[in-house]
Order: C-alpha cells, then structure tokens, then sequence
C-alpha cells in the first residue's frame, strides 16, 4: 500500500513512472500525488482466482492457510443499471455505453458466476465541464455474497461521485468519499444477514473520472486503471498499484515482479471494501495528461492476460477514443481468447471528454454539438 503522499508507481515493466503535470514529453503527472487516505475524513456512506479476488489480511504478508478473509446543478443522465442475459446473477454478460465511456462485463469461460459488477454514468460541474465516471468492481470469491457486494459498491460509488462533482466537489475529495459511500454500501450487506464462519461480503474497486484536462483514479485492492496514450511520443503507464500479496513482496524488495507473480499468494488481497476491513483507507490520485489517449479500468480477468502498460496498450485498437464499445468489447474477447479462466470486466474512457473544452461547450450551447447518452447496446454473449 502506497504511504502517504507517493504517487502510484507502475510496476516493474508497467512503464515509465508519470512526469509532473506539464512536462514536455507525454506522461500524465500527478497534480496531487497519490493518497493512501490523507484525503479530508468523510462521513461513510456506503480479483482473482475463483472467480473473484482472494481475500487476505491488511496486516502483512497473507497466511496462505488463513481463509482470505455547492452549484446547485443536477448530475448528468442516471447511472442505470447496465442489462444482461444468462447466469446465475443475470449478469453473464453485460454491455453498456454512454458518450465518452463504455463497459463490458463477462463471467469468463470458467465460473458459473460474474461476481464482477461495473457502473457508468456522467455528470456536469458548475462551470459547464462535463464529468465522465466508471466504477469497476470485483467480488472476492471467499467472502459471502460477492456478487451482490460488487453491485453496490459500484452503483454506490457512481451515484456519490455524480452528485458531488455536480456540487462542485474537488475530484480527490469526491473520489475518497465515494469510496468510503462504497465501504458502507457494502457493510450494510454484512448487517443484513452474517453467516456463521464465513467471511462477511467484500469487493475490490477501481474508479476512473474525467473532467475537462484531468482525471483522477481512486482504488481499494487489485482492480487497476491504465493510461494509453494514443497519440505522441507518450509512454502508457499503468495509474494504481495493487493492494495485494504480490505487490508487498516487490515493494519490499523480497522477490521480483516475476517471481511474485508466480506464487500461489499472488492474488492474496491486503486491502478490500467490507465489513472485515474495518480501517478503510483509499488510495486516490489525479494526472493531467499531455496527450489524447484512454483510460482503461479493468479487473485481473482482464489484466492476468496483459499485465504490463506496454501490453495492455498493444491490446487497445487504434480507434479506442472514438469506438469505446467495441474496444471494451474485444478486449474482453481477448481475455476469453487467452483463457477466460476469470470473471472478466473492463471500462474503457476516450481522453478528453468529448464536449470538455470551451469550444465543445460553447457549440454545445447553440445546439449544434448536443452531446447526449448513446443508447446501451446489448448484444448475445460471445460464443
């Protein structure tokens, strides 16, 4: 877990460390660094193998014999709830697409449940700056009721994040309380109904928002975001850095990335939303990138097959900034193609918003550049 202040360094191989904000050349670079939870305390609101992350503990190296334990203005159109066909859950495959941003879930070729969830919606900031939000989240396969507890930590944390950035509310600050709103939702699961020796229900999340020339990422264990540049010399890198088993070892200098990786505890999480997590502490941090490109939010379905930047990037069409949908979409069939051996979930965001800058927005206002929700495309799971 980073400490206080660091920025999220990608890991080895991940790509090169962000520049500071400005800097000729390409990466984005943190505005504010990154946050281990130094973010202003807010009031709480509300992975893996076998089928969603691995639960661990948040004090150290994972025992692998422990069960893993003020404007006023409206937000943008309503996170609705993204449709499906199939499954256990309903939730066997599901697609989605809104302006400036698209997911696609999958139950992958080997569970007979999607414990992974996602929420997309928009919103608008007092000054007229559009805000793009995606929310990914990934049930932990020990815990109770995983499924259920990545659909509401991602429909909470949208709905917190589209409401307080329409207030006006800083990104980190949003972003932190959202996570929190987050933690609640899924606490309340826990209050609801507590089984007997069974760990209480629990997900990772990433989040991803855009405003104008800045995003700002937010994250609670191995779920990741990544920044590919899709013009310039730019290098893509990937945004969080896991809270798990593996990371520890490599922050500690105890084994490499590789090495890590291989290990049966890779996916061991040290950091989760849940009521056995009870010092939740989010990670945020906000880039101001230089170039226009994508940001992607996926869960390990997804990036056990593309690990570094400079993989994910080479999986990302060329087009991704005006085609979301169908580069979530193949990268999702990707996924499948190299195993399907988890759930598998990924939200691809163009970068900038489209309708961000002063230009978009003053056509915008004389009604010839209107920059309303696509309609959710919904489609059959891929054979």
């Amino acid at each position: 877990m980073p400490a206080a202040g660091d920025r999220p360094v990608p890991a080895a191989g991940a790509g090169e460390a962000p520049a500071p904000s400005g800097t000729s050349g390409a990466e984005p670079g943190p505005t504010a660094g990154a946050s281990g939870g130094t973010a202003p305390a807010a009031t709480p609101g509300s992975g893996g193998n076998g089928g969603g992350s691995d639960h661990g503990s948040g004090n150290g190296p994972v025992d692998p014999r422990v069960p893993a334990g003020g404007s006023g203005q409206p937000p943008g159109p309503p996170a609705e709830k993204p449709r499906s066909g199939g499954g256990e859950n309903g939730r066997d495959h599901v697609e989605r697409a809104l302006d400036g941003v698209a997911g696609v879930s999958d139950v992958g070729l080997r569970h007979h449940r999607n414990e992974d969830a996602f929420s997309l919606s928009t919103s608008v900031l007092p000054d007229g700056t559009p805000a793009v939000i995606a929310v990914v989240c990934d049930g932990v396969s020990s815990s109770t009721r995983p499924d259920e507890a990545s659909e509401a930590a991602a429909e909470a944390a949208g709905g917190a994040l589209a409401t307080a950035l329409a207030r006006g509310t800083d990104g980190r600050r949003a972003m932190h309380d959202a996570l929190l709103a987050a933690g609640e939702a899924v606490n309340a699961l826990a209050r609801q109904e507590r089984v007997p020796g069974r760990n209480a229900p629990a997900c990772t999340l990433v989040s991803a928002v855009t405003t104008g020339g800045e995003l700002t990422v937010g994250w609670v264990g191995d779920s990741r975001a990544y920044w590919l540049p899709l013009e310039g010399n730019a290098h893509p890198i990937r945004l969080t850095e896991d809270d798990s088993w593996a990371a520890q070892m490599v922050k500690a200098g105890l084994m490499s990335e590789e090495e890590a990786m291989k290990d049966r505890r890779a996916h061991a999480i040290t950091a989760w939303l849940g009521a056995d997590n009870p010092e939740l502490d989010p990670h945020t941090a906000s880039f101001k990138p230089n170039h226009p490109g994508v940001v992607v939010v996926c869960t390990d379905g997804l990036w056990n097959y593309a690990d570094s930047a400079e993989e994910m990037a080479a999986k990302v069409p060329g087009d991704a900034r005006t085609s979301p949908l169908p580069s979530a979409q193949q990268l999702v069939r990707y996924a499948l193609d190299s195993g399907g051996h988890d759930n598998v979930t990924v939200a691809v965001i163009p970068f900038p918003t489209p309708g961000s800058t002063a230009g978009d927005r003053r056509e915008q206002a004389a009604g010839r550049a209107a920059v309303p929700p696509t309609a959710t495309q919904y489609v059959a799971r891929p054979d």
